[in-house]
């Protein structure tokens, strides 16, 4: 428990005024508040936002993902390449499709898949790579695609930390979400730039996946609601295939709308804080600051610092605490936790499974050095430089102690 008076500088804040409620007031005195014309409208400018042929709105980043592996078809027996070192959602969905995921460990110095350790564990049964581009930066897409091309698997990005990165790509600057693989995945969760409340989006360049991605997000009805109610003849859907609950409301999507609007005024002020960390803490002992490459623009959804081994990543966390400070440690690793016992995942070439047991895996060492030395310090849009300042020097006292 904080032992200071004065408040909490959170890790993360969305970011939302009267604007949002105007917004979810139009859809709701509009009459239509479930899937409708302003899920259509974000869709839309999505799309044009991040360069994208196709953009399907979803309930949630995890959805996103679901319907993803669904759509590349992921199925029972077949093999999923991705990463431990994320939110466990990404692991999670691999198994929704009866699949088993087998992980690769990340680079030290940006939290991401290595794609050199990637050709090592293809097998017969490898569907498709599932990359991350971990708390907003962006992985090394090109050499990913490359082997994927090369293998003949199916690339999907999870890009849920991702809305408003760049990538370097055939010599210019191209946004996440183009998409680059064959799908990419956000999320509009609260902890993320653009923000629904909950809520998520598939982009792809595939015609035929999109409208896939449209049938399975509701119940695989072959008429969508806004068709049959516009309709001046009587229509009867059909339900050809099994599908899910997973839409998005107009609610939702009316505040999403203002949120992407507000999207590169956010992205200029995150960067202008990161900038502000980078230059007080290169110079702090024991401690690591993020590095982005040449080739990538990080959104900085998270500012992730590392600690030195001789730092205890509790015990700093604490005294961020007691001095009004919250903090996030560094992103968990699927393979340690109970739902992921060995002989669910494989973790090593071949795609055999793992017997290093939940912790101490030989091969998965930079993952589990990246959760347990990484501190996730505040970053959001209403920060302001005396609450950085807070921080900064809240940091230096804990890492000198």
């Amino acid at each position: 428990m904080s032992t200071t008076t004065t408040p909490m500088i959170p890790v993360a804040k969305p970011v939302m005024d009267d604007a949002e409620v105007q917004a979810a007031g139009r859809a709701i005195r509009s009459g239509w508040v479930t899937q409708g014309p302003e899920v259509a409208a974000l869709e839309r400018e999505f799309a044009a936002f991040v360069g994208a042929p196709h953009a399907c709105a979803v309930s949630s980043g995890t959805t996103a993902l679901h319907l993803a592996l669904l759509v590349a078809g992921v199925r029972p027996g077949d093999e999923v390449i991705t990463v431990s070192h994320s939110y466990i959602a990404t692991a999670n969905v691999v198994r929704y499709c009866g699949a088993r995921p087998v992980f690769v460990d990340v680079r030290r110095e940006t939290f991401n898949i290595d794609p050199t350790r990637i050709e090592a564990v293809v097998t017969e049964r490898t569907r498709a790579i599932l990359c991350v581009h971990q708390i907003g930066m962006p992985c090394e897409l090109e050499a990913i695609v490359a082997l994927a091309r090369r293998r003949g698997l199916t690339v999907i990005e999870d890009a849920a930390c991702a809305v408003g990165s760049e990538i370097l790509w055939s010599g210019r600057w191209e946004m996440i979400g183009r998409p680059h693989g064959d799908l990419a995945c956000f999320s509009f969760h609260p902890r993320k730039l653009v923000s629904t409340g909950d809520g998520g989006m598939i982009t792809t360049a595939n015609r035929e996946w999109d409208a896939s991605l449209r049938l399975w997000r509701q119940h695989g009805m072959s008429v969508p609601d806004t068709v049959r109610h516009g309709a001046s003849q009587v229509i009867f859907e059909s339900y050809p295939m099994v599908g899910y609950n997973y839409r998005l409301t107009d609610i939702q999507a009316a505040v999403g709308r203002e949120q992407l609007s507000r999207l590169p005024g956010i992205l200029e002020r995150r960067r202008r804080l990161a900038r502000r960390y980078l230059d007080a803490l290169r110079d702090v002992p024991g401690l690591t600051l993020p590095i982005e490459p040449s080739w990538a623009r990080t959104n900085w959804q998270s500012f992730c610092v590392r600690l030195s081994d001789h730092l205890d990543q509790r015990a700093v966390m604490q005294q961020l605490l007691d001095r009004g400070v919250a903090s996030r440690r560094g992103v968990m690793c699927a393979h340690r936790e109970a739902a992921y016992p060995p002989g669910t995942w494989a973790g090593h070439p071949g795609g055999t499974a793992c017997d290093c047991g939940a912790d101490g895996c030989r091969y998965l060492v930079e993952s589990e050095r990246a959760q347990d030395h990484g501190v996730i310090l505040p970053l959001f849009h209403q920060m302001t430089e005396a609450d950085q300042d807070r921080v900064i020097a809240a940091l230096r006292d804990a890492c000198a102690s």
